[in-house]
């Protein structure tokens, strides 16, 4: 990944001859650097609090000690500990193997003297520069890996989509991946909210960029910032070094915010900020950085009521839902059961070693009659147990776990006589909500039921 454009020409100059200062300005500036140029060591150390350089350039002597080069060796000591990854290159008038060794021990990345050969000192520069883009990404690449580990994200290529209506929406998801703006997936728990952020972010133009997966629910209150914005060291008790946060981490890609709904106002607050302006402070430091990320997001939860309620920001959820993407359970895509059952069956005994069983024709009935209460991730859960259950290479029902008088509905339709009145309501909203596309005001009106009252039956039966 490119580094960010202040990490290409941004450089902090401290010394308090204004000639020095001049000549390095025309210098520098002519070959594209953007220059910041101070006359003292209190000054640099305030711009560094609050503004991002690729590169310190720094007198070892000014005012209150124009020989020993002491006030520079201290502020190099000082500077390490706002940033300890930034290059500082010191320069003096009085050429000294001493001060040179002693500089480099304190964290200077080179040396040079007045008058300087400016050929040496662009190289000198280039170098560090280049240098610091490396360590800052392998920094990000580290902790990307890891996260990658720890949340085993699924491969994009697993998706099945043989129903008309996953068709449908996987059409809508590609098209819409062309654009820049946020999505917000909607859907029940298990059916693959996640694997369409990857889906989408595959196929947009950040394809080649990270995408960084965090799961909004697990993230404590007391760890958020450090975890989304990141920190720096010494922050905190525990805070031994700077941590690059999720954001950070997603620049120039996606970052996908699971369970949205599932954080504090106090976490939407700092969320929103971040969406509205790109900008965000690590814990701990009031430097400003910017970031260039697409936001996607996903709940269960229906954020409409829970924003009339006042546990959701209005503010936050536009910025999330530029477009609502609604995933359809997988009991109203019967097409893509049994497809996707194959599929887990073949991934399992690939990692496992086994030959593959088939399913017999009364288990693939079960399966399509089964209403899935945790859609693909409880089919995934059941397919893999069943795998070792079987016998005779043979899935059975037994072997699934699925009861008949689970099933609402039968190979040969449903029996009204039969059902209870939950399983009446329940199937006639379900066919409802496939009338009317899952649009939740249509299909309350069509039903006779107020908003706060259809969602608490969607709520209910899991829709």
């Amino acid at each position: 990944m490119d580094a960010p454009a202040f990490m290409k020409d941004s450089i902090i100059i401290a010394d308090d001859d204004p000639q020095i200062v001049i000549a390095l300005k025309l210098l520098l500036q002519a070959e594209g650097y953007k220059v910041t140029a101070v006359d003292n060591p209190s000054t640099l150390l305030e711009k560094l609090k609050t503004q991002e350089y690729a590169l310190a350039l720094i007198d070892l002597n000014y005012q209150a000690d124009t020989t020993s080069g002491a006030e520079g060796l201290q502020l190099i000591s000082k500077i390490k500990q706002l940033d300890e990854l930034l290059p500082i290159i010191v320069m003096t008038g009085y050429s000294s193997v001493d001060i040179a060794v002693d500089a480099m021990k304190r964290g200077a990345a080179d040396f040079i003297t007045k008058p300087w050969k400016n050929d040496r000192l662009l190289a000198i520069l280039s170098a560090q520069i280049k240098l610091r883009h490396s360590e800052l990404k392998g920094q990000k690449l580290h902790q990307h890996n890891t996260l990658l580990r720890d949340e085993q994200r699924a491969s994009h290529n697993n998706l099945i989509a043989h129903s008309a209506s996953m068709q449908q929406l996987l059409s809508q998801v590609r098209k819409l991946a062309k654009s820049d703006m946020n999505i917000l997936f909607t859907g029940e728990n298990g059916t693959g909210k996640s694997l369409l952020a990857d889906y989408l972010h595959q196929h947009s133009g950040r394809q080649l960029q990270p995408f960084i997966s965090v799961n909004m629910g697990a993230i404590s209150e007391s760890l958020f910032e450090s975890e989304m914005f990141g920190h720096v060291k010494g922050a905190f008790t525990d805070a031994k070094n700077q941590r690059i946060g999720r954001f950070e981490l997603a620049d120039n890609g996606t970052v996908f915010l699971d369970e949205i709904a599932n954080i504090s106002l106090t976490q939407q607050a700092k969320l929103l900020r971040v969406l509205e302006e790109k900008q965000f402070e690590k814990l701990g430091s009031s430097k400003t950085q910017q970031v260039n990320v697409r936001v996607v997001s996903a709940t269960n939860s229906p954020l409409n009521e829970l924003v009339e309620n006042k546990e959701f920001r209005q503010d936050l959820l536009y910025r999330l839902n530029t477009v609502e993407i609604h995933i359809p359970s997988l009991r109203s895509r019967i097409e893509d059961i049994v497809p996707l059952a194959e599929n887990f069956l073949m991934t399992y005994a690939k990692k496992y070693q086994l030959s593959p069983p088939s399913f017999t024709p009364e288990a693939i009935i079960a399966l399509k009659g089964y209403q899935w209460p945790g859609n693909i991730r409880e089919l995934n859960h059941m397919i893999e147990r069943a795998i070792f259950l079987c016998a005779d290479e043979k899935i059975t029902v037994n072997d699934l776990g699925i009861s008949q008088q689970n099933n609402v509905i039968s190979n040969n339709g449903f029996d009204f006589s039969c059902a209870t009145l939950d399983e009446i309501e329940y199937k006639i909203i379900n066919e409802r909500l496939a009338l009317f596309q899952q649009k939740p005001n249509e299909t309350a009106e069509s039903l006779g039921l107020s908003r706060s009252a259809y969602y608490r039956r969607i709520e209910k039966y899991k829709l």
